[in-house]
């Protein structure tokens, strides 16, 4: 299985430090759909793992983000794509969960789901708990500079983090 796991806020949507809390503030980045649906067309499983710490701060509802992640369903599909699982961590950054990015925790539940070794598996991110949890799993770090990336790219990136422009930009590398 060729499986790619992706963070969501910053790579496949724009982000926001005031949280993206509506469908209406969801809006993806350019070319970020189009580049998941050729990656699922071309056989790869895309996953997506995603800290949602605006659920524990009461800035939006469960339903509101199923809302978004069937929007983003939608649109993948649209282009004749299919994402995979999508696991969220609802949790606050003091709530001491496993799964809050930069804890691996997320990435763990997409290995067991799909039964498969994340060594060498790509997550792409935009910050420095994306990079620090792909480096704990042995998974692949690549930094995308769209949302908090080009402000990570400013600090120390694990040994042999991967950095790309867009999300666009990893699905061409990777596309023949």
């Amino acid at each position: 299985m060729k499986l790619l796991i992706l963070d969501r806020d910053g790579v496949i949507n724009h982000d926001s430090d005031a949280y993206i809390k509506t469908l209406e503030e969801w809006i993806p980045m350019p070319g970020a759909i189009e580049a998941i649906a050729r990656l699922s067309k071309a056989g790869w499983t895309v996953a997506v793992a995603t800290n949602q710490s605006g659920l524990a701060r009461g800035y939006y509802d469960a339903a509101t983000l199923e809302a978004m992640h069937a929007h983003l369903r939608q649109l993948v599909a649209e282009q004749g794509g299919e994402l995979g699982l999508i696991v969220h961590c609802p949790h606050g950054p003091d709530d001491g969960c496993d799964c809050r990015k930069p804890k691996p925790g997320m990435l763990q539940a997409i290995a067991e789901h799909y039964a498969v070794s994340l060594a060498g598996v790509w997550f792409v991110g935009d910050s420095s708990g994306d990079l620090q949890a792909a480096q704990a799993v042995d998974c692949q770090p690549v930094l995308v500079k769209t949302g908090k990336g080009e402000r990570t790219l400013a600090k120390p990136l694990p040994a042999g983090t991967l950095v790309f422009e867009d999300l666009a930009a990893v699905a061409a590398h990777l596309l023949p």
